[in-house]
This record gives C-alpha cells, sequence and structure tokens, in this order.
C-alpha cells in the first residue's frame, strides 16, 4: 500500500462507520416508536405521541407550528446543509418520490428541519433547498426551538468537532406521518425505492 492510499483508506474506514452508526440510530428510532406505539392505556392501544409543540420558520422566515402538520400527510427529514452525503441524498431522493406520486405529490408536504441552527439560517436553507423539488419546506430557528423540535420527535443528533468544520451526527430515517400527525412510520434512503413509494402512496391515500 502507498502513503498517499492510507488517508484514503482512513475516509472510507469513517465514512463506512458513519454508515453503520446511522443505521443504529434508524433502527433504535423506529424500535423505540413501535414500542411506544403499542404501550397500551385503560387496556386500549394507543398511538405513541411523537412529535408535539413547536414554533419554527421556513425558508422564507415565515412562522410555522405544529398546526402545519395538520390536513395532510407529511415526510419529515432532520438534517443540515453542510451535510456531505446522507442529507443531499435523501433530498434528492425526496425529489424522485415526489414526481414518482405524479398528481398526488401534491398531496404530500416533505420538511426538511435543520439540526444545525447556528449556520441553517432562512437565507441558507433557501439556497441550499433551490437543488431541490421547490414543494420542500425548509425549517429552522433558534437553537432552543430546534432543541424543542428535536426534543418532541426523539430525534437524535450531536455536534461532532470544533471551529467553523464541524460536522453534525443525526437520524438519518425519514418520519412519516398521518392528516392528524401522528406519525406512522420511516422510510430510509438504504431502502428499495418501490419499498418507499408504497410506503408513500399508502400514506398519500390516507
Amino acid at each position: 500500500m502507498t502513503e498517499t492510499s492510507k488517508p484514503a483508506q482512513g475516509r472510507n474506514t469513517l465514512r463506512t462507520i458513519r454508515y453503520i452508526l446511522w443505521g443504529l440510530v434508524a433502527v433504535a428510532v423506529i424500535a423505540v416508536a413501535g414500542f411506544a406505539m403499542m404501550q397500551k392505556k385503560g387496556g386500549n392501544l394507543t398511538l405513541s405521541s411523537i412529535g408535539g409543540p413547536f414554533s419554527v420558520v421556513d425558508q422564507k422566515g415565515q412562522p410555522v407550528t405544529e398546526a402545519a402538520l395538520k390536513g395532510h400527510p407529511s415526510a419529515m427529514f432532520f438534517g443540515f446543509t453542510f451535510c456531505p452525503d446522507v442529507c443531499p441524498t435523501t433530498l434528492f431522493q425526496a425529489t424522485q418520490w415526489l414526481k414518482q406520486l405524479g398528481p398526488d405529490g401534491d398531496k404530500l408536504k416533505v420538511y426538511f428541519v435543520t439540526v444545525d441552527p447556528e449556520r441553517d439560517t432562512p437565507e441558507q436553507m433557501n439556497n441550499y433547498l433551490h437543488a431541490f423539488d421547490p414543494r420542500i419546506i425548509g425549517l429552522t430557528g433558534s437553537r432552543p426551538q430546534i432543541d424543542q423540535m428535536l426534543k418532541a420527535f426523539k430525534v437524535y443528533s450531536k455536534k461532532v468537532g470544533e471551529g467553523e468544520d464541524y460536522t453534525m451526527d443525526h437520524a438519518a430515517a425519514v418520519y412519516l406521518l398521518d392528516s392528524d400527525a401522528n406519525f406512522v412510520g420511516t422510510a430510509d434512503y438504504h431502502e428499495k425505492d418501490e419499498t418507499i413509494m408504497a410506503k408513500l402512496k399508502r400514506l398519500v391515500a390516507g
């Protein structure tokens, strides 16, 4: 092995480790959600409260609260604009999902929620989202506002590194919500496209 190949191999190893960690986080989210949804209360099965009150802004600076999630199904992804791989890949896939849904794509609202509000201002989010389907809505806010939303949706995120070159570890699953804003499942960019599309078609069909 040449000396110049060692750094590349190291980067590949780190990327593989990150994929494994993201996969474990996604599995944990699904497991927790599934357990919570099967909890019994008074002898009856009840849905888990994944989600809750929040107050943020979209990429145009307009206020958005939990009320915006009702009246339509939603697909919600948490990430950040400086993400090197998972976030742009997922947003590109979301763009394809909306196209493949045809007219039903207008029934589904796709939200991209930042886990890095310090850098992801509304202007930054707006510029970044120009590369994807214009129906995708970016959400950001102050650090406390985003932390409240992450807690409500039980989303893992962690800052890694210091200075301007830090990155963010975060859950990679796309949350699927029905028209009452109830959590009904997840989609993951590792899944086959036909599997995800089947989930989305059921979602928009109500």
